[in-house]
């Protein structure tokens, strides 16, 4: 939506983003659609989309505090990937998201790269192998449909501000804006 934002697209996004939340249109045809609107995004689009967006408070502090005690921690979104990927210069140790071509678009976007809610659960078992961890040792934060598939392959789950569909399947629910509060819920039992 921020994207959408700086090139005056919000009112197309927001239709799509229904389409999408109704089951109508998938990742895939969604993430098609929404590169076509996005034909003129520029690098100066993309950074300013980054820094307006509204962030949760606290992420820096909860990443360093996880880093700090040996942990790790990934962000694993169907964002496009050079949008989330910038996550990685505030502390998180990988960040994956939904594969589009450079930008300025040069090129269309592959179906096959568009991320789904079954392959944020492989990438995070790839992540696990990678950090030298199980399944039994994570904790997933999420906010939409498509974290229902990772809440169910860990054992605590906290769901971050969103609707009852999510939040009937995680261990933990959090409503507000300040990171550090939804991982204190956690934290303690770690």
């Amino acid at each position: 939506m921020e994207i959408s934002r700086q090139l005056g697209l919000e009112v197309e996004t927001v239709a799509l983003d229904r389409e999408v939340s109704a089951g109508l249109i998938g990742p895939p045809e969604y993430a098609q659609r929404v590169h076509a609107l996005w034909a003129d995004l520029t690098e100066v689009h993309v950074a300013a989309a980054f820094e307006g967006a509204p962030w949760m408070t606290r992420i820096r502090e909860v990443w360093a505090e996880i880093r700090g005690q040996g942990d790790y921690c990934a962000v694993i979104s169907l964002s496009p990937s050079f949008f989330v990927e910038r996550l990685t210069g505030w502390g998180a140790h990988a960040a994956y998201g939904s594969l589009f071509p450079a930008v300025p678009f040069t090129e269309p976007v592959d179906p096959a790269g568009v991320l789904s809610a079954e392959a944020k659960v492989r990438i995070a078992d790839l992540l696990c192998e990678e950090f030298g961890v199980t399944r039994a040792e994570c904790v997933a934060y999420g906010d939409s449909g498509s974290d229902k598939a990772l809440f169910g392959a860990v054992p605590l789950s906290v769901a971050v501000n969103a609707d009852h569909h999510l939040a009937g399947l995680a261990t933990h629910t959090y409503m507000g804006m300040d990171l550090w509060e939804a991982y204190e819920l956690v934290r303690s039992g770690r």
